[in-house]
């Protein structure tokens, strides 16, 4: 594992919400390229050598903080896939909370405006995907998930090891243990 490799910030989500989410990734993405769990992505590519600032940002934002209610307002065609639209105020705020503290490392996809989501297809035949995302616009019916705490994650070329995890309201950084989904 090199320390350089970088470093991804996902939202911990509650084990249910996880399940879900991973079970329509398990049937809808590409077995093949399917190398990680489902995910709401914050922050795609921090620099590995900041690995303690980091983890010590994350942990004084995780510690501030309640469990956050996130929205789940749909699928979202896009193009090769399908996302679902996550919302929350609480989260843009946090996300940007930490962004202001990592504003010297941040690449442009993580300087662009955050539009959360979590992907159960992508890198799909365009059409399979359109028809994917109509038919799960159709059931669907609004509904709210929990993210609890907040997960880093070293970049392995594809697939991605876990570094640490932190619930929100905890002075706990939990390291190199199993992080998956919650």
């Amino acid at each position: 594992m090199p320390p350089s490799a970088p470093l991804i910030i996902t939202a911990a989500l509650d084990q249910g919400a996880f399940d879900w989410f991973q079970d329509l990734r398990e049937a809808h993405f590409p077995a093949h390229r399917n190398v990680v769990p489902a995910h709401l992505t914050l922050f795609h590519a921090l620099p590995g050598d900041q690995e303690a600032f980091i983890a010590e940002t994350v942990k004084a934002a995780c510690a501030a903080r309640a469990p956050l209610t996130l929205a789940v307002r749909g699928p979202w065609f896009m193009g090769r896939g399908v996302a679902y639209r996550i919302a929350s105020a609480d989260l843009d705020a946090l996300r940007a909370e930490l962004a202001a503290h990592f504003a010297p490392f941040l690449t442009p996809q993580d300087r662009a405006a955050f539009r959360p989501h979590i992907t159960i297809q992508n890198k799909a035949d365009p059409e399979a995907a359109r028809e994917l995302c109509a038919r799960l616009q159709q059931e669907f019916e609004p509904f709210d998930i929990t993210a609890e705490g907040l997960l880093v994650w070293r970049y392995l070329g594809g697939p991605w090891e876990p570094v640490a995890k932190v619930g929100f309201g905890s002075r706990d950084l939990i390291t190199r243990g199993r992080v998956g989904g919650s």
